[in-house]
């Protein structure tokens, strides 16, 4: 069997109502997608696996790979619990327009639902405009009937937890926390696998048809988490060359890394693979001694849990999401 090495993959553009073009401009993300909300860098939801596009494995899929390379691919403790279920999908987001009020489903309620994993996700801000905002939560406590009472009533906007936001910020999701990302947002999203939503309100939108897209009203009441919080931002200190937590969870954990010199990583006692997203400079990234695959702006790697040690070496500098299950 041939030996693994860092992978990279066709990323799958996604045309979206509120979309626009940085993923192009910015990013050089090419397809025909014209208003292009998101870019699937890793995924296995079915329908949209991802595709191998460098070295000796480019055209396989990434199912096809973990069922031939299993642990190695992903880890023994990730395999024995996913199988050839790859347990994360990884996106950028370019929110040229407000996104749907939504909420996901957690694990229980989606397998009895769907047959499917829940979603929790984090946001990490790539880029936003000086009056940018997001939403996550409420912005108080309040009642299953009171949060109907407000749908009915179209007051939902008077309850809803409003931040601003600005390059660099950090925010986790659960599943079951209502939230949105608002217009001038570019992000990059880490969630389980699942593309199972709950859209609660569209801001009266209508397609070129002049038809509203479904909301889904009734199943999100019982997948609501109603409590308040009031520490829904991720607070960190921007610091260079160490490694920098921003979330943790049972389905992964994400790691800030602004590098400027040589760092080694010693994934030893780590029993997962780890994906590299590149939101801005370029490293190369040594594995195997002295090979080398060069990693720029807007590109996504998955390192394959058999390499235990690796150097990233920036061409300048780089600003990059460590992402592995822990």
């Amino acid at each position: 069997m041939n030996k693994l090495y860092p992978l990279k993959f066709k990323p799958i553009l996604k045309d979206r109502i509120w979309g626009g073009d940085k993923l192009k401009t910015i990013f050089g993300k090419q397809g025909k997608c014209k208003a292009c909300g998101e870019s699937w860098e890793l995924s296995a939801v079915q329908g949209d696996i991802s595709v191998v596009e460098n070295g000796f494995l480019k055209n396989n899929s990434l199912v096809e790979l973990i069922e031939i390379y299993m642990g190695d691919l992903v880890g023994d403790k990730v395999y024995e619990n996913f199988g050839l279920d790859f347990p994360l999908l990884i996106k950028l987001i370019d929110a040229n327009d407000d996104l749907s009020i939504q909420v996901h489903p957690n694990d229980n309620l989606a397998l009895k639902r769907h047959e499917s994993f829940g979603k929790t996700e984090m946001w990490y801000i790539l880029d936003a405009k000086p009056e940018a905002e997001l939403i996550s939560g409420f912005n108080k406590q309040i009642t299953k009937d009171e949060y109907v009472s407000h749908v009915n009533n179209s007051t939902l906007r008077n309850v809803l937890n409003r931040i601003p936001v600005s390059k660099g910020e950090a925010f986790f999701i659960p599943a079951g926390r209502i939230h949105a990302i608002g217009a001038g947002i570019l992000l990059a999203e880490i969630q389980q696998t699942s593309d199972i939503t709950y859209r609660i309100y569209d801001w009266d939108r209508v397609d070129a048809n002049g038809k509203s897209r479904e909301l889904h009203t009734d199943l999100a009441i019982d997948a609501i988490d109603y409590k308040y919080y009031d520490d829904v931002k991720t607070v960190y200190e921007k610091k260079e060359n160490i490694i920098i937590q921003i979330a943790k969870c049972q389905y992964f954990t994400t790691n800030r890394i602004k590098v400027t010199k040589n760092m080694e990583r010693d994934y030893i006692k780590l029993d997962s693979f780890v994906i590299y997203m590149c939101c801005d400079g370029a490293f190369d990234l040594v594995y195997n001694g002295n090979e080398e695959i060069e990693v720029t702006k807007g590109q996504t790697v998955l390192l394959p849990a058999i390499f235990k040690d690796v150097k990233l070496i920036p061409k300048t500098f780089a600003e990059v999401l460590e992402v592995y299950i822990d």
